[in-house]
């Protein structure tokens, strides 16, 4: 990975101290050290066999590197090592990668709401493999940083990279707590998929406004439930058979939460049920997904007997 332009941008900001931290680290990021699977992962980006790209498409559902490719097997070949892909889809060639998640249907709920991403610096935390990220490219950002600290997601990342090569987008294996306290220098900042999974979403609403510049935008992304201000769901231990999620809360009391936290300007702009449309098991994604966690006789609940999950978009200023 080249984060040149991206360290380039954050020294001139006055991050020096944070840069040279990040510099140290990437020398340690992608190591067999990490995962037991890193062996595999990085066979797969050394086999990338190489495609004439013709054009490159971040504006429709499948983010696009058009062109030729020679060696279509070996090309399926590496990206299959990097299974599971959860978020896209991507399409490379004719090799199209159907994810677990269309996370299309989620951008095409969230941009039409959105301030203009033109020319602003863009945070996406718990950005996964950079799908969303890719996606934002097409409002022609200044720059794009998404942070995730899963390895196989940054490898992801790389393999669609590889084709790419665009300076305005990067990726760090980072936590929002390796981030830099109260940095105030993103003008948008996302937060899809993360604040239930917070111990802490008090503390996570502070850290996202501590990464804004004043008049800044969040876009916040997260399970509710229906319900008034003042209900919150805290499950019992698993919810949708997942066992790390704190806190779902209604949208009315997630408003609450925001302006307790100092937000302003704060709408909910879209609430929806996720469907097994949307979030399902693929030939790219072979295990259980949506459609497992539901229950068999009433799809509107889950497994353990909770509301099926519902789906909240919020956006806010600092």
């Amino acid at each position: 990975m080249n984060y040149k332009l991206l360290f380039t941008q954050l020294e001139q900001a006055g991050f020096e101290d944070w840069v040279a931290e990040l510099t140290r680290l990437n020398e340690k990021w992608f190591d067999d050290s990490h995962h037991g699977d890193f062996k595999r992962w990085n066979e797969a980006l050394q086999m990338l066999p190489e495609v004439s790209v013709s054009n490159i498409d971040f504006s429709a559902s499948a983010i696009t590197v058009k062109g030729n490719c020679e060696s279509g097997n070996k090309l399926h070949e590496a990206l299959s090592l990097l299974k599971p892909w959860r978020k896209g889809p991507f399409k490379i060639a004719d090799e199209y990668i159907d994810t677990e998640w269309r996370s299309d249907f989620k951008w095409e709920r969230v941009l039409p709401h959105l301030s203009s991403l033109n020319k602003r610096k863009i945070l996406d935390v718990g950005c996964g493999n950079g799908y969303h990220c890719w996606r934002m490219l097409n409002e022609q950002p200044e720059i794009v940083l998404g942070i995730d600290p899963s390895v196989l997601f940054n490898m992801q990342f790389q393999a669609l990279n590889y084709y790419v090569q665009d300076e305005r987008i990067h990726l760090l294996p980072l936590t929002i707590q390796e981030m830099p306290l109260n940095m105030q220098w993103f003008d948008t900042v996302f937060s899809m998929g993360i604040l239930y999974h917070r111990r802490s979403p008090f503390d996570h609403l502070m850290q996202l406004k501590g990464l804004l510049k004043q008049g800044g935008e969040l876009c916040l992304e997260t399970l509710v439930i229906e319900g008034g201000e003042g209900q919150v769901l805290v499950p019992e231990s698993r919810y949708a058979r997942m066992n790390n999620v704190w806190f779902l809360p209604s949208a009315d009391e997630l408003v609450h939460w925001l302006k307790r936290c100092g937000y302003k300007n704060i709408r909910v702009v879209d609430i929806n049920k996720t469907s097994v449309q949307e979030q399902r098991s693929t030939e790219w994604m072979p295990f259980e997904s949506l459609p497992e966690c539901l229950d068999k006789e009433d799809s509107n609940f889950t497994v353990e007997g909770y509301p099926a999950p519902l789906r909240a978009v919020v956006l806010a200023n600092k």
